[in-house]
């Protein structure tokens, strides 16, 4: 039997990142929103933000934990499947990530101890000073990652000496045009996600008729957050969408399933591209709004798939269904928290049963988001894993067999399954035990260090 390598590398490589971003998109969040519950405990000295910041924690905890094992797990790829990529691109990648080590886990690392129990060892400013940190330490984690992957959607600042990518230019590369619009977008994301978790959490508590004054500060901070982070996030995303247009025309063509050049160029807001008749299939669309969205101009021509060779075109179907899936979870995600805003205001949100139940059953649509938004990412600036200078089918290991792939493929869905199981049970269990009395946490259910 015949395996393609390359597809069953991408494939592989697809898997373990959908769910090792999970992790990340949670922690970059809930780190944020730890040190800004601890904060308002440490201005306020309300115990009930006390005892809603130890819950979180140790959710926090065991989701960092799994955030950093898939990760290498992750990296490990670069090796196995991607030696010829790894190379090639060594010289600015491997500095890229060795900065994140230095400055990301060094603060995570160092301070992380402390949030968990040196509550009552160190002075209530410090202890915030540590939870401060690590969510700084999760943020330049994000920060270097972006920077990679950015580099690779549009190279800049570097050169080419014998086939590999030399950096001439290492302030061109960490705060390029792409950078400066990726990384916040990725970090609104994150932001939005674990707003959208705490929200349905405190609906969810509200539901069981449990720990009311700990649901309703939930509650309240994470629809208030939506109500403010989603339109920013959107706004952000609108500048993404412009550094797409500018730099990844064929990625952009697939996102908007343009298969011809078009003046003015129509908007397809639904539809079924069929990639062997280069049609769109029960295609709902806006004449001249493509234009618009595009260029600000409602007359504006807009360049179509048919201006690449088939050889550089991306996949289309799968890039236009996942852009349109991240942006209606977006959009979801804004009409619970205004929503929930307006109840909170006319006093009717912890009553309104049928709002808690939505905005409890809403609780995945963040990490879909962020599911989609990377899937139309990664698979648009397909065919080159280097936009414009590497294509992907030239990076996989020379020597990699597509068995070998398989078998590596199978090994990690079968641990995965495994792990990813028991920490999905772990979370629901810390979900369902609820909040906890007043006092230092940690660890004691993990069978580790206690308070």
């Amino acid at each position: 039997m015949h395996f393609d390598v390359v597809m069953l590398s991408r494939i592989q490589f697809a898997f373990v990142v959908s769910f090792h971003i999970i992790f990340p998109s949670f922690t970059i969040g809930l780190a944020a929103w730890l040190a800004t519950i601890e904060g308002m405990r440490f201005i306020t000295g309300n115990p009930i933000y006390r005892r809603v910041f130890d819950f979180w924690l140790r959710v926090f905890a065991l989701c960092f934990g799994m955030g950093v094992v898939t990760g290498i797990v992750m990296a490990f790829q670069f090796g196995t499947n991607w030696s010829v990529l790894s190379e090639r691109t060594g010289p600015i990648q491997g500095p890229l990530l060795g900065y994140e080590a230095f400055t990301a886990f060094l603060l995570e690392a160092t301070f992380f101890g402390v949030m968990l129990v040196g509550r009552n060892r160190v002075s209530p400013g410090f202890y915030l000073f540590a939870c401060c940190m690590v969510s700084l330490g999760t943020m330049f984690s994000s920060f270097w990652i972006l920077c990679n992957n950015s580099w690779m959607q549009a190279p800049l600042g570097h050169s080419v000496v014998d086939g590999r990518f030399i950096p001439d230019n290492w302030w061109a590369i960490v705060t390029g045009p792409v950078v400066r619009v990726r990384w916040p977008h990725m970090l609104f994301a994150a932001f939005c996600t674990t707003a959208m978790c705490v929200a349905a959490t405190g609906a969810w508590y509200r539901l069981k008729d449990q720990w009311a004054a700990e649901a309703d500060v939930m509650l309240h901070w994470g629809l208030g957050l939506l109500a403010v982070l989603v339109p920013m996030q959107l706004a952000i995303g609108h500048l993404t969408g412009d550094y797409v247009h500018r730099y990844q025309p064929a990625k952009f063509a697939a996102i908007e399933a343009r298969w011809e050049t078009q003046k003015p160029a129509s908007e397809v807001l639904i539809g079924w591209p069929d990639e062997k008749t280069q049609t769109n299939l029960y295609a709902l669309s806006i004449p001249k709004l493509g234009s618009y969205i595009a260029s600000g101009n409602w007359d504006a021509r807009e360049t179509g798939l048919d201006a690449f060779p088939p050889a550089d075109r991306p996949p289309v179907l799968l890039p236009f269904l996942t852009f349109r899936v991240m942006v209606g979870a977006g959009l979801l995600m804004l009409a619970v928290g205004w929503l929930g805003v307006l109840l909170a205001l006319l006093g009717r949100l912890a009553k309104s049963r049928w709002f808690l139940w939505t905005t409890f059953l809403s609780f995945p649509t963040g990490f879909v988001a962020v599911i989609c938004g990377w899937v139309t990412a990664e698979v648009g600036r397909q065919p080159w894993v280097v936009y414009g200078l590497l294509r992907t089918s030239e990076a996989v290991t020379p020597s990699l067999t597509g068995s070998e792939v398989v078998f590596s493929l199978l090994a990690y869905i079968v641990v995965y399954a495994v792990v990813y199981s028991f920490g999905a049970l772990y979370i629901l269990k810390l979900l369902r035990g609820g909040i906890e009395g007043p006092g230092e946490v940690l660890l004691s259910s993990m069978g580790g260090l206690t308070r």
